[in-house]
This record gives C-alpha cells, sequence and structure tokens, in this order.
C-alpha cells in the first residue's frame, strides 16, 4: 500500500475520493491493533511528531498523541500557553524553530483560518491541520466518515443530518465536504441564526424544522453550541434551545430504527442531547472517540510514505 501522494493534510476539498477511502482502508489494520495485548508497532520509528496547539484541545490533542506513540514516534508536546509564543514569537520565527528541531510531521491547531496552510508553505515538514478556524478540521471528518461507513458499510445513498451551531462548527463544513464527496445527501438544520443561506452554496439543503427531517434521515450528526465563538446571543434562550433542536428521546422515536447518531464533542448533556440518546444503541459516539486514533494513526502512516502494512494486522 502506498502513501498519500502529497504533502500535507490541510482540508478535505483538496483530497481526492480515492484518497479518503484509502485513509479509511489503512485505518481499519490500525484499529485491529487495538485488540492486541501490545498496541505498538514500529512504523514511525526514528520520526518526529510535533503537536502545536494554538487553542485548547483535549480530544484531538489525546488522540493524535496516542496515534505517534502507538506508531513509536518520537513526540514533540508545544504547549502554546507556556512557549514563547507568549513572548511575542511570530508564527514564522516559530516556523524556523520547528525546522531546526527536524520535526517530520507538525499537527497544528489555531485559531485563524488558514494558519496551518500558511505553515505548510513556509516548511518542509508535513502539517496536518487539527482544527483551523470556522475554516476546517479534515481529520474528525475522515473519522466521521470511517465511523459511518465502519456501521453502514458505505456511505454512497445515506441521508445524513447535520444539526445545530452550523455557523461556528469546521467540523460541519469539512463534514459537508467528505459526506457529500462519498455520495451522500446531506441536509443542515438549526435556528436560522446559525444556519445561514449562504451555506446552500456547499450544495446541502437546509431545514429549520427538525421533527420534519427526522424521519428521512439515516444519520445525524449533532454538534454543540458553541459559546466561546459567538458574539451576541443566536438564539431566545438555551431552554428554547432545546425544545426546538435537541435530540431526545422522544425525538429519536421519530427516527428510522437503524439511524445512527453521531457527536464529535465534547457533548452538552441536556442541551442538544439527551443522556438518554448519547447512551442508546443508536449512538456511535464512543465509537468515533476510538476510531479518530486509528484514523489518525493511518494519516501519520500514510503521509510518512506508506510502508508495506504486511504483519501490522
Amino acid at each position: 500500500m502506498s502513501g498519500l501522494q502529497r504533502k500535507d493534510l490541510l482540508d478535505i476539498e483538496s483530497l481526492s475520493v480515492d484518497e479518503i477511502k484509502l485513509i479509511c482502508e489503512s485505518a481499519k489494520y490500525f484499529k485491529d491493533l487495538f485488540t492486541r495485548s501490545v498496541k505498538t508497532v514500529p512504523v514511525l520509528r526514528g520520526k518526529t511528531v510535533c503537536l502545536l496547539f494554538y487553542e485548547p484541545s483535549t480530544r484531538t490533542r489525546i488522540s493524535f498523541e496516542l496515534a505517534a506513540k502507538r506508531l513509536s514516534a518520537d513526540l514533540i508536546n508545544i504547549s502554546v500557553q507556556t512557549s514563547s509564543v507568549v513572548k511575542g514569537e511570530s508564527l514564522i520565527d516559530t516556523v524556523h524553530t520547528l525546522e531546526a528541531m527536524k520535526a517530520d510531521i507538525i499537527v497544528m491547531r489555531h485559531a485563524v483560518s488558514l494558519a496551518p496552510h500558511f505553515l505548510s508553505r513556509n516548511i518542509k515538514s508535513s502539517v496536518i491541520n487539527a482544527g483551523d478556524g470556522f475554516h476546517a478540521h479534515p481529520t474528525q471528518a475522515l473519522l466521521d466518515a470511517y465511523s459511518l461507513m465502519e456501521k453502514r458499510g458505505n456511505i454512497e445513498g445515506l441521508h445524513i443530518g447535520i444539526i445545530g451551531d452550523i455557523l461556528h462548527s469546521r467540523v460541519a463544513r469539512s463534514d459537508i465536504s467528505v459526506f457529500k464527496m462519498l455520495g451522500a445527501k446531506v441536509t443542515l438544520c438549526g435556528p436560522p441564526t446559525l444556519v445561514p443561506d449562504e451555506f446552500k452554496q456547499y450544495g446541502v439543503e437546509i431545514a429549520y424544522d427538525l421533527d420534519e427531517i427526522l424521519p428521512d434521515l439515516d444519520a445525524i450528526q449533532m454538534l454543540r453550541i458553541q459559546k466561546e465563538r459567538q458574539k451576541g446571543n443566536m438564539f431566545p434562550s438555551i431552554r428554547e434551545y432545546h425544545k426546538l433542536f435537541a435530540l431526545t428521546s422522544q425525538r429519536l422515536q421519530r427516527c428510522k430504527k437503524d439511524v445512527v447518531i453521531m457527536h464529535p464533542g465534547p457533548m452538552n448533556r441536556g442541551v442538544e442531547i439527551q443522556d438518554a440518546v448519547a447512551d442508546s444503541p443508536s449512538a456511535i459516539i464512543n465509537e468515533q472517540v476510538t476510531n479518530g486514533v486509528a484514523v489518525r494513526m493511518a494519516i501519520f502512516y500514510l503521509l510518512a510514505g506508506g510502508v508495506p502494512l504486511e504483519g501490522i494486522a
């Protein structure tokens, strides 16, 4: 199996459908490792992975860290809050520092859209976008696609609803791209202030009545309200939002029997999703977390050249 014919992974749109499928196929190999007593393989031995996170993160950072360690990479974990960045070091100076460290792969999260693209143009190392502003979160979208494929076998022909704060969600933008590229129909739903008409340019349908679309959906990706990114009040109250757009037990009964419930996390239980739904057999939220490690292992492996996988799984 050969690697990805590219230096970086910056967004979904720059990938081909074949590359998306290659990442998902490779993730299957690495997920098989999780059942073993020894879960590490020497695929990235001698390679250095640097985690450069300018925004807080728990799940994504830990997922990338675990993926790198399971591939036997050397890991540099830069905490921006305690680095020279807080002393005024520019991004380009940080780039030169990382060049001097000879990092092979840099995983970057940044509050400014396209910051990882800037980094990739100014460094020889491979760059993986772990989330940039409102723009993209490609590895989350890839693990969402892999998780849904694992559950349903194929995404082509599915009707997928993405519900909630679409406006502020980089996950939603990347999910729209990956789901549509794999042949799904996508409907966005939420308050008009959080799902503006401009999203129609992505080739999706927009709905403002959750109860109306639920019976038609094969999979539902619930999103949290991102209060930290909002300017002003986007809806009357949390109580009102919950009443109109939360996925509750009663609403789950309106769905198809084999509907797949997803959430990229962190969940605001009792706001966009009820405990009973999040913990129901329909939900694959925990599987998404597990699959995130496998998908990120696959991405590391493929960017490093995709050495033969014989004996790994």
